[in-house]
């Protein structure tokens, strides 16, 4: 599988079809960075295995990215999640970008164009891991006053240092909320308003939107758990409106369940 796809890169790379590889590589430590690869004899620098998981889509829609030339990307399924999200968005159009699928069961796929891994990744079922389940009912299981208090102290300690936005592939926009000061959406300080304000935003942001990836609980220097904030957001959406493929504040529907207002 690793052979495939450093060859994959390198026929991309030679055939002048990619300026750039995004893929993954040997970082400090043991761990993983990404990797930008432009001649075709440093695809042997790739690598893949279990501790790649970061979502390689982020850098899609980096400017200095786009101005490298047309990018492959090594995508497992959230990236590619990720990809068909932002085709949807129209943040990326076909021909932009190619993509060396790795599969679930780690196998190299080839894909004539986005439409194609598109249809691919749609027929994957989107679903929580049994974890993930588990952490969402018991969080459901909480009276609201207990939900409040749970969410107070979890998100007590962050900084706002927003790791999270940085790593989020669908957090594109040029000039975020927090930054707009005339006027002043979310409250700069971090404490607990602010705090509040700035990761509900988010979230509401991502509904409908986020894959799961779960690159902000791995970028967070704290290890708050933001993921779990989005994932109960995929179980309410899942619930109420049957799924959605698009920004679930995006649409109206006059038979939309009512019963979550209160």
């Amino acid at each position: 599988m690793l052979a495939k796809m450093r060859q994959k890169a390198k026929d991309l790379l030679s055939s002048g079809v990619v300026s750039t590889v995004i893929g993954y590589g040997e970082g400090s430590g043991n761990r993983v960075r990404a990797l930008f690869i432009r001649k075709p004899d440093d695809a042997d620098k790739l690598i893949l295995d279990e501790r790649c998981v970061q979502n390689l889509a982020v850098y899609l829609t980096k400017r200095e990215v786009r101005a490298l030339g047309r990018p492959a990307v090594v995508a497992r399924v959230p990236v590619m999640r990720t990809i068909q999200q932002l085709m949807f968005e129209k943040q990326v159009a076909e021909g932009e970008v190619a993509v060396i699928g790795i599969s679930p069961d780690s196998q190299v796929l080839d894909f004539p164009d986005l439409k194609s891994m598109a249809e691919y990744v749609s027929a994957i079922p989107f679903e929580l891991s049994a974890d993930e389940k588990a952490a969402v009912e018991k969080l459901e299981k909480m009276t609201a006053g207990e939900r409040w208090n749970f969410w107070l102290d979890v998100l007590s300690g962050c900084s706002k240092c927003y790791a999270c936005r940085q790593s989020c592939p669908l957090c594109y926009c040029e000039r975020c909320t927090v930054e707009c000061n005339q006027p002043q959406w979310v409250s700069v300080p971090s404490h607990g308003l602010g705090n509040l304000e700035w990761h509900i935003m988010r979230a509401m942001h991502l509904a409908g939107r986020c894959v799961n990836c779960g690159d902000c609980f791995r970028a967070c220097p704290l290890e708050i758990p933001l993921n779990l904030l989005t994932q109960k957001i995929i179980t309410d959406i899942a619930d109420k409106f049957g799924g959605a493929d698009e920004y679930a504040l995006n649409a109206f529907k006059p038979d939309d369940k009512e019963d979550f207002i209160r």
